[in-house]
């Protein structure tokens, strides 16, 4: 048997010795986020997806392990532990194949072939399994076996309960069912059809047959949820004399007296016990790499939604539109603090459309907005074209608008946090402030929200809850640590993200901080009550303090690099003034000059350290996200009905699934550019060519009104310069 750490080296194609250092770190307590960032050296600058996807696979194997262990202590149990059998079960690599070698000792629930060798009829079906040339006939056997006292009447019970026992034999034979799985995955194929007469949002599957290793993940989520509701019924069909074919191979001796009688209870083995268990198998296979592959997608999305670069800085108007409520306004200044609230309504009459003009024109006078944030969700098509009415009434203002998503706002309104953070407003006005916050710095409002509320995956309520909140919470780590948080201005729900903090940790900061004023350095963070060195260590290098007189502690340089930092800067005649006004030149030039290896060894890092090092100084303070392609703010609104096939449009991809991605180019409905419209090359998924948030031309193919659909083409438009 291979050692966990040959396996997983083997598995991500890493030097043995990084996974090992990688397995120690994690199991010293060590977060994935300080990992990745902090320990490069030991594990050879791997990423947080490729640390996620070792730390899932490690699981994996060490729960395979103990489950091993426990499986050869219960068969030694039973007296029936052989060292071919031990090694089988060593050997194994997945828990499928180790359960199917563990089916013959397992204990089972009393079953037809257990009540027949409670009669006594093991032996007969012994004697028949084996098959013998000079052996005696079934019937012949069996009569030996007639005992009334035991239940046995007749020689047709003898032989029926003897049958029992063989077909369970061959459903227990772990071979067997090793290869009908693999067959069954090569030429099976999965068909629904309808299971009632009502037209439904299934009907596209009501008569749907697909080979299974055709089948695409959003047809099997689609499949299993038509079922659920009763909409549909599911089958696995494959090819029955095929299947008996392999059967008969594995268990039947051509030729002898009792070959047909092994035969039949081979049939009834395949259709009564292994074939039923196959198909749930199967599905369930299918449906566990459909979760796996809705959630990753989901998890690809909300990356680049969470990492869309802030409009920091702007007094901006957060509008969330409604019919009967009307439209909620809010308006924060730069910082996000709440200076204003309103509600009009825009959609009641011309009457009260001008007046909420004049009223929302009034606000952004009053308070020099220079941005709008709009909810997408109802009323937002009118909302939209009253704000971009105001924007023509006000050309000196300035002003410019973006639809944001709604997605999880009426969710985070509603909370106990919202309410914690905004007691003085109603629910509905939260959302307006949720709404314009999302536009300033979409991190850090998104993160009080559950990530599956956020709306960018497809059939997430139908993965399993647990494993899709890891995944997404990973990803939410992973992009707060990755931005870096103001020890002095963020929210418990944003620094509770932070790498080697909780929740209850994150309050005491935040108390902390309202007990003794603003941090002026990191290492104030000791004092925080239950934070002690292992939380700091962990955590430190993602907190900035702009305000602290050491220009190390607004930078990702951890604390325990400080040392190193400022020798690096003594020995390129460097002094910390130069960094804090940006003065450095190119640092990284000057240290190659001098000698990267050499430079490194003299200051007591790694290369790798010393590369983020010179990084950071560099650019203090710096937003990763800056680097990133900027929302579109828009001042003039289209209609659908304005769409003309052949027009080029920019836009922003809003959702990417698995048979294209939805864009929105300023009308009220994302269109859909379907994979085979993102890219002149073949896409196994459009995430390969495309993802959340990106700024992207299309061509408008065809427009649907009546229904409300949008067809685009990325790939009949000329890239973006």
């Amino acid at each position: 048997m291979d050692s966990i750490v040959s396996v997983l080296s083997a598995e991500l194609g890493r030097d043995e010795q990084q996974i090992a250092n990688v397995i120690q770190l994690l199991d010293e307590g060590n977060t994935i986020p300080f990992i990745a960032r902090y320990r490069k050296e030991l594990h050879g600058a791997m990423d947080d997806t490729a640390l996620r996807t070792l730390e899932t696979r490690l699981a994996y194997l060490r729960g395979l392990q103990e489950r091993r262990e426990t499986i050869l202590k219960a068969i030694e149990g039973q007296g029936k532990l052989t060292e071919e059998l031990s090694a089988a079960i060593n050997n194994t690599k997945t828990l499928a194949e180790l359960e199917d070698l563990y089916r013959p000792y397992k204990p089972k629930r009393r079953t037809r072939a257990t009540v027949a060798k409670e009669k006594g009829l093991e032996p007969l079906s012994d004697l028949l399994f084996a098959q013998r040339r000079d052996g005696p006939s079934p019937e012949e056997a069996a009569a030996a076996y007639v005992d009334p006292e035991k239940g046995v009447e007749t020689v047709e019970d003898a032989l029926a309960g003897a049958s029992d026992i063989i077909a369970e034999k061959i459903s227990d034979d772990p071979e067997l069912r090793k290869s009908l799985r693999s067959l069954v995955e090569r030429s099976a194929t999965v068909h629904a059809e309808a299971a009632t007469d009502e037209d439904s949002v299934y009907r596209t599957y009501y008569d749907f047959t697909q080979p299974l290793n055709r089948l695409q993940g959003y047809q099997v989520l689609a499949l299993n949820r038509g079922e659920k509701e009763n909409f549909l019924k599911i089958t696995v069909d494959m090819d029955h004399d095929r299947a008996m074919q392999t059967v008969y191979r594995a268990s039947a001796v051509p030729g002898t007296p009792s070959t047909e009688f092994v035969k039949r209870a081979a049939l009834d083995a395949y259709d009564r016990l292994i074939f039923p268990s196959v198909e749930r198998e199967t599905r369930s296979g299918l449906s566990d790499t459909a979760y796996e592959g809705a959630i990753g997608q989901f998890a690809l999305n909300l990356r680049p939604l969470l990492m869309q670069p802030p409009v920091k800085g702007k007094v901006t108007m957060g509008l969330d539109p409604g019919y009967r409520n009307g439209c909620k306004v809010a308006v924060v200044d730069g910082t996000g603090k709440v200076l204003d609230t309103a509600v009009v309504y825009p959609t009641f009459g011309e009457r009260q459309r001008e007046e909420a003009i004049a009223k929302l024109s009034a606000l952004v006078r009053r308070h020099h907005v220079e941005h709008l944030a709009i909810g997408n969700g109802t009323a937002s098509r009118e909302t939209e074209q009253m704000a971009v009415e105001m924007i023509r009434r006000n050309p000196d203002a300035g002003l410019s608008y973006m639809m944001v998503s709604e997605a999880g706002a009426s969710v985070y309104s509603a909370s106990k946090l919202a309410a914690e953070e905004f007691p003085q407003y109603d629910v509905n006005l939260r959302s307006a402030v949720s709404i314009a916050r999302r536009l300033q710095d979409p991190l850090a409002e998104l993160v009080k929200i559950e990530p599956k509320a956020i709306g960018v995956g497809q059939y997430q309520h139908d993965c399993p809850p647990k494993q899709l909140e890891a995944a997404l919470d990973a990803v939410v780590e992973d992009c707060v640590n990755a931005v870096g948080v103001d020890l002095n201005t963020a929210s418990a729900s944003l620094l509770k993200r932070v790498s080697g903090l909780t929740a209850a940790t994150a309050k005491n900061i935040v108390t902390y901080r309202e007990e003794n004023g603003a941090f002026t350095k990191r290492a104030q963070l000791l004092k925080v009550p239950k934070l002690g060195p292992k939380a700091y260590q962990q955590c430190a290098g993602f907190l900035r303090v702009p305000e602290s007189a050491n220009v190390l502690d607004n930078t990702a340089v951890h604390p325990e690099s400080y040392e190193a930092a400022e020798k690096l800067l003594r020995l390129t005649g460097h002094t910390d003034a130069e960094v804090k006004a940006g003065r450095l030149g190119d640092l990284r030039k000057q240290v190659e000059a001098y000698g990267v290896e050499k430079a490194a060894s003299e200051i007591g890092v790694g290369v790798p350290t010393l590369t983020d090092v010179i990084g950071e100084l560099m650019k203090p303070g710096r937003d990763v996200r800056d680097a990133l392609p900027k929302p579109i703010l828009r001042t003039d609104v289209m209609d659908i009905s304005d769409l003309k096939p052949g027009m080029t449009l920019s836009g922003t991809v809003r959702n990417v699934i698995d048979f294209g991605a939805f864009v929105d180019i300023g009308v009220h409905q994302d269109g859909l550019v379907h994979i085979s419209q993102i890219a002149d090359r073949y896409l196994k998924h459009p995430s390969e060519a495309v993802r959340v948030g990106d700024v992207v031309q299309v061509v408008v193919l065809s427009v649907d009104e009546k229904k409300k659909r949008i067809s685009l083409s990325m790939k009949q438009a000329k890239p973006l310069c």
